[in-house]
């Protein structure tokens, strides 16, 4: 550790660190990598002997000659790769030494803070065009284009609704699943659909967890087991909600 660098600092290039981290872990980012641009970003400022410590819902940082240790709880995660490029950038940016603390510290409070993502509106013609496209994909017909974009937006919508009120995401998956193979199945019954599989399945793909299990299997690639299989069984869950929202209104039809 850098003698130049004065406890005050000292603090401010944790702080600086753990909101790094913070906004990587919530935006997706493999645990591996959020761990190593913590570590470089205070390794820029002196830092040099420090260790982090990352699962999918903690991070902890720590001084390795000092009793400084911080630990901050995540409890919400999403997908925003936007943020995470913009962390990105800002670290090599600190690495290049082109930011005192302060600087590089209000950037990223701004960034933590920033509201990056599409609108809603956005979200849900996204969804449902995906949706109706992922229908050719598996197989299906032209003519079922129409239902299976009708189900992306029922699962979309739904999922939305119920995540305001519960917000336990298995619930939110089980009943927007439910949701999607229930406006299969009547359009089939009624005649209006023709292939009940090919709608089903496109309608419930933006809830497949691909990303989460592309990072617990990269996790577990770069040797870190734990949150690699946390992961592993987050996305498990969420496949289980998923079928289990399926197969439940099956039973019924």
């Amino acid at each position: 550790m850098s003698d130049s660098i004065t406890i005050i600092d000292e603090n401010k290039v944790i702080d600086l660190v753990l909101i790094a981290g913070r906004i990587l872990l919530e935006s997706g980012a493999e645990t591996y990598r959020v761990e190593d641009t913590m570590n470089r970003m205070a390794a820029s400022y002196g830092l040099d002997d420090t260790y982090s410590f990352v699962t999918s819902t903690a991070i902890i940082f720590s001084l390795n000659d000092r009793t400084n240790t911080r630990l901050i709880r995540i409890r919400e995660r999403t997908t925003d790769l936007e943020k995470i490029a913009l962390t990105n950038s800002l670290s090599r940016k600190i690495s290049n030494n082109e930011l005192t603390i302060d600087e590089a510290k209000e950037e990223l409070f701004q960034l933590h803070h920033a509201s990056l993502q599409y609108s809603f509106v956005t979200q849900f013609i996204a969804a449902m065009v995906a949706c109706g496209f992922f229908l050719f994909m598996f197989g299906g017909v032209a003519h079922d284009f129409i239902f299976a974009v009708l189900a992306g937006a029922g699962a979309f919508l739904t999922f939305d609704f119920v995540q305001r009120f519960i917000q336990i995401k298995f619930f939110s998956e089980f009943i927007s699943a439910a949701v999607v193979i229930s406006i299969a199945a009547i359009s089939t019954k009624l005649g209006l659909a023709i292939n009940q599989d090919t709608i089903t399945i496109a309608g419930v793909m933006p809830l497949v967890p691909g990303i989460l299990i592309t990072n617990a299997i990269r996790d577990l690639l770069a040797g870190e087991l734990l949150a690699g299989m946390s992961r592993g069984v987050e996305a498990a869950i969420t496949a289980f909600a998923i079928g289990a929202g399926v197969a439940i209104v099956l039973l019924l039809f």
